[in-house]
């Protein structure tokens, strides 16, 4: 599927654990451990184009010119619950960062995301923000979140997720066509449901054990 504005990351490193994470039979605490391991990952891809600034350090044998990363810190946008899975790992990745929360729930009638929850840092307008959460399938929540991120000052922002269902990569490029979207894996399709196919499951029910 080619869509302007989504890119696949589809490194072997990532394919491996995604099988795993997908299999029905492995525990909620080797899950976590995978989706970390793979937001690690995909963090080092959505980051590659932060802007840096140059910096006079001293090593060990000389002075020299090294960079660092330059502006207002990252605010990474976690999708509750689920999006924490994401989080956290790229905290440790980005361990400067700073963290908003967008808390949604999907109404079970209609499918639209209702908001119960937000909170975000200063100067949004002058980070980059990045907004995580491992599932798009119908795209409410991610377009919600996204409005709401907007609206909060927002303006350099990039949307990642582990599965993208094409109903969901459709939904959110259509509603914000600005916004890049950066995705493991493309599957198949949605169900009656609304679930991904063939997906993982409900992902926060995954990490959390709430099954």
């Amino acid at each position: 599927m080619n869509m302007d504005g989504v890119t696949l990351v589809d490194h072997p490193l990532i394919k491996d654990k995604l099988t795993k994470m997908r299999n029905k039979d492995t525990p909620p605490a080797i899950f976590r451990t995978l989706l970390k391991e793979i937001s690690l990952l995909l963090g080092y891809e959505v980051t590659r184009k932060l802007p840096l600034e140059n910096i006079e350090i001293e090593t060990p044998v000389t002075r020299t010119t090294g960079q660092k990363l330059a502006g207002k810190k990252m605010c990474i946008f976690s999708i509750l619950r689920a999006g924490e899975g994401l989080a956290q790992g790229l905290l440790d990745l980005i361990p400067s960062a700073r963290v908003g929360h967008v808390g949604l729930y999907r109404d079970p009638d209609d499918l639209h995301a209702v908001e119960y929850y937000f909170k975000a840092p200063p100067h949004l307008d002058q980070r980059f923000c990045l907004v995580v959460d491992p599932m798009l399938a119908t795209g409410n929540s991610a377009i919600a979140a996204l409005d709401r991120i907007k609206s909060a000052g927002a303006r350099d922002i990039t949307f990642l997720c582990l599965l993208a269902a094409p109903e969901g990569l459709k939904a959110i490029r259509a509603a914000h066509p600005d916004i890049p979207v950066f995705t493991a894996a493309i599957d198949d399709k949605l169900n009656e449901k609304s679930y991904i196919v063939p997906g993982l499951g409900d992902a926060g029910d995954r990490i959390f054990g709430t099954l």
